[in-house]
């Protein structure tokens, strides 16, 4: 059966026309390495040939072969970009109607100037050909010989939106709004229509260039396309006030750039940066076809094979909620932290540490609700998996916390849970109260050697219970960068200038006061041997009881006797650590690396419980017997 091609439709596309459906073939398919991955298409209407980028969200196409070389595709929805003075189609969206096929007439690479150029995949072939054997499509029975032509459904063409502007000059016409997922720096004017699902603190910075302020908000639209949207500085003034979550705008006139993925866990590889030029228009009336949240829930079970530092959804009936206390931020400032557990139907329960004004919204209606007896269902939408001591998880700034929410997990959770949930035990995959977990690796010393620890790819994580019996004093702590970058101290070595003030390489400014941090040497043993660690601020604040400033004090100020005290004090006491273990490269020696992630002074009553858990009910009865 033969195929036409959209006549002249190259022509028209760079001309201008974006409304028509075009009928193309794919000539060649070429991977551009680039920080994303893309690829580069040639498009022909059996007379002209033309490059086009497809869009990243249709990477799976190539992938899969639904879209190859000689396939044909009818374009949905597309732009024209110029690129370096050239003009390229941006294919947003498309359908595969033929996915292999021989190549139809002899195309010829457009020209401006309306002439032929010479043509690379030109073999004389007629313009029209026949499909493949193996593809069958319906015939008409009144016209056996219709040419083929494919029912599309219209493309996504929402209202066009204007302000009571006049006469609209073309540059100041109104963007066409576009679903989430087709968004890419190749786009001209633009616009998305989405509702705001979570909007972050406003967060003032220091760097190499000055103090500034940022802060950041998530967008949902209706086809569940999610993108973060980020204002700093004069633009924070201009839409802070003005954003509010749940609530949904226009947005136009912004820049995309590549996602941080160490601070973005949204699935979608660019992020908004508004400028003073940006809009934000309310839209008055509420879009029932954008839902108010979107979530993608993982099992608890599944926690604990995550990476650290991973951002997820998880859902859970709250079994326990502890008192909210207060904790000091390494930057020295006082927050607030509260813990509690979540329990689902994998059989596992998990910790859930919330931090600052979670513990006084969120988390003091849970305890209020757990105290009266009840067991609320919780969703957490984008937790931080956390490994400190076995797999926990703790809230961020883009963290949100829903409680019993109307959703079908939320119903299905609470229908298990009151019929057998309630009266099954779950495991823990996060350490205990008294700070001992069942699923850590725990090990001897002689083992750390005995067992290569450390040696492969990835650090080897262990528990030990040991006894300090030395801690070098000499070189204890160091000159640290007292700056916050972000909501994070620097930390960075600092060295003291020319004009006696301390400098940091890193940010590139001057201070009077410096901080001081551990770096702890300490020598620890058991019944098998001995090793050293090394134990950093957490760590040597928990070993010594006091910071690296207060010791660093004592000994320069020449209180030898309260040093001495502090370090004695601190000797020949069980404790059990967390270690990574980690081989490294000194010079060009291979070293192996045990640093202190964790310190818990040994509580022997849950201890010994935790031991004779570890032992079969049967030998147990038979060692009492002995």
């Amino acid at each position: 059966m033969p195929v036409n091609l959209s006549s002249n439709a190259i022509p028209a596309i760079l001309g201008g026309d974006m409304n028509s459906k075009p009928l193309l073939q794919v000539l060649e398919i070429k991977h551009i390495a680039s920080a994303q991955e893309r690829y580069r298409l040639l498009l022909s209407d059996s007379v002209s040939t033309q490059q086009a980028m497809l869009a990243t969200q249709l990477n799976d196409r190539v992938k899969t072969a639904a879209v190859r070389k000689g396939s044909v595709v009818q374009l949905l929805e597309y732009i024209c970009s110029t690129v370096h003075n050239r003009k390229i189609i941006v294919v947003l969206n498309m359908e595969t109607i033929i996915p292999e096929c021989e190549i139809i007439g002899n195309p010829n690479m457009h020209s401006e100037s309306g002439t032929r150029a010479h043509n690379p995949v030109s073999n004389g072939i007629s313009q029209h050909t026949t499909m493949p054997s193996n593809r069958s499509i319906p015939k008409n029975p009144s016209n056996n010989n219709q040419t083929f032509q494919p029912t599309v459904q219209p493309a996504y063409q929402p209202p066009p939106v204007y302000k009571n502007h006049g006469s609209i000059m073309k540059n100041e016409a109104p963007a066409r709004i576009i679903p989430i997922a087709a968004l890419n720096p190749y786009q001209g004017r633009w616009a998305v229509k989405a509702r705001v699902t979570a909007k972050g603190d406003l967060r003032r910075y220091n760097n190499a260039k000055g103090d500034g302020k940022v802060f950041s908000f998530d967008l949902l639209d209706s086809d569940g396309g999610e993108i973060r949207v980020t204002c700093f500085n004069a633009v924070v003034d201009c839409f802070y006030d003005t954003i509010e979550v749940g609530k949904v705008y226009i947005i136009s006139k912004g820049s995309l750039k590549p996602a941080k993925k160490n601070f973005n866990h949204l699935k979608n590889e660019w992020e908004i940066f508004l400028e003073s030029a940006s809009t934000i228009d309310l839209c008055p009336d509420e879009d029932s076809s954008i839902p108010q949240q979107q979530f993608s829930f993982k099992p608890i079970i599944e926690i604990e094979t995550a990476e650290n530092n991973t951002i997820i959804d998880v859902i859970g009936v709250v079994t326990s909620v502890k008192p909210c206390v207060p904790v000091q931020r390494k930057n020295g400032m006082e927050t607030q932290k509260r813990d509690l557990n979540l329990k689902d139907q994998s059989g596992k329960s998990v910790e859930l540490t919330l931090w600052g004004e979670f513990c006084n919204r969120e988390g003091q209606t849970l305890q209020e609700l757990v105290n009266s007896g009840l067991t609320p269902v919780l969703a957490v939408k984008a937790g931080k998996v956390n490994d400190f001591s076995g797999k926990s998880l703790g809230t961020v700034s883009s963290t949100q916390l829903f409680i019993d929410p109307d959703s079908p997990e939320a119903s299905n959770l609470r229908a298990w849970f009151d019929r057998v949930g309630k009266n099954l035990d779950s495991q823990s995959i996060s350490r205990d109260f008294q700070g001992v977990l069942k699923t850590d690796m725990w090990k001897t010393i002689s083992q750390i050697k005995d067992e290569g620890l450390g040696r492969s790819d990835k650090p080897d994580w262990v528990t030990v219970k040991v006894t300090i019996s030395f801690i070098k004093t000499d070189n204890f702590c160091y000159t640290a960068c007292p700056l916050t970058i972000g909501d994070k101290q620097c930390t960075k070595k600092v060295t003291k200038s020319g004009n006696s003030k301390w400098q940091c390489d890193r940010c590139n400014q001057e201070f009077e006061e410096c901080d001081y941090r551990y770096l702890l040497q300490c020598q620890i043993q058991d019944h098998t041997g001995l090793t050293w660690v090394t134990g950093f601020q957490e760590a040597g604040e928990e070993i010594l009881g006091c910071s690296a400033k207060e010791l660093y004090m004592m000994k320069s100020e020449g209180d030898d006797d309260r040093f001495g005290n502090v370090i004695k004090s601190s000797l020949f006491s069980e404790v059990i650590l967390k270690l990574k273990i980690k081989e490294e490269t000194y010079g060009e020696e291979q070293r192996v690396k045990n640093t202190v992630v964790k310190v818990d002074k040994l509580n022997y009553s849950s201890h010994t419980k935790f031991l004779l858990g570890l032992i079969p009910a049967g030998q147990q009865v038979k060692s009492f017997y002995r």
